[in-house]
């Protein structure tokens, strides 16, 4: 089953004046039962900040939390004493466990290009735990690039959950599939350029759910950028 989310149907967040977001799912002051998560996939929001601002110190419990930049330069620092910068393709990982406090600021000149993708885990009251890892943004030129897997997978970024996580940048016309067997899912993100999943246009900003059928994924533009969030079926 193949579900085609267009940008233009999800829930545009302006809270404030510098940032400008794109809510995947329930989120803040939007509220949509029908619309909660997918899966293990609480949050996926595609946030615009502007230079010289962001999101002041704030806790967190319970969630995995993942940050991919796509543009620009983000600043972490949290109650652990953690404090680092990633930037366009690379990602930071926040168990918040039983607690956290943490501040995500843009300190750069230009906007800077997020998404944040909140997991829920498989266990309560786990131990904080951070890190960032500054992925070669070459190691996904028409490849899978695995980002994020479970505890006993092979991945940099462990999760408390069965989820796996990959970005792809595909040159204009290169195809590739991806199987979905009996079991999982997954949810797709068109975050640069153009494909065609199965058949079906995705746009800049789009999303897709898929849930047990395998995907060829054909790029439609020069630059199609890619992230994959896969897991076991709801």
């Amino acid at each position: 089953m193949l579900k085609h989310l267009k940008v233009e149907n999800m829930y545009n967040a302006r809270p404030i004046n510098w940032l400008d977001a794109i809510h995947h799912f329930s989120f803040a002051e939007y509220y949509n039962p029908q619309n909660m998560n997918f899966g293990a996939l609480r949050v996926l929001n595609d946030d615009l900040i502007a230079a010289h601002n962001g999101f002041q110190t704030h806790p967190h419990k319970d969630m995995e939390v993942i940050s991919y930049v796509v543009k620009g330069a983000l600043t972490h620092r949290d109650s652990l004493g953690n404090e680092g910068v990633i930037r366009r393709g690379e990602v930071q990982y926040m168990s918040a466990g039983t607690g956290i406090y943490h501040s995500e600021i843009n300190e750069g000149d230009e906007v800077v290009r997020l998404l944040q993708i909140w997991v829920i885990p498989n266990a309560r009251n786990l131990k904080p735990n951070y890190g960032e890892y500054k992925f070669n943004w070459n190691d996904r030129k028409n490849n899978l690039l695995h980002l994020v897997s479970p505890q006993e997978g092979n991945a940099l970024v462990k999760l408390h959950q069965d989820v796996n996580i990959y970005a792809i940048e595909l040159d204009n016309n290169k195809t590739i599939k991806f199987p979905l067997p009996k079991g999982r899912q997954c949810y797709i993100v068109q975050v640069e350029g153009s494909s065609l999943i199965n058949g079906i246009a995705l746009k800049d900003r789009d999303a897709m759910e898929a849930i047990e059928e395998d995907l060829k994924i054909a790029a439609t533009s020069d630059l199609s950028h890619l992230l994959f969030i896969e897991m076991k079926k709801d």
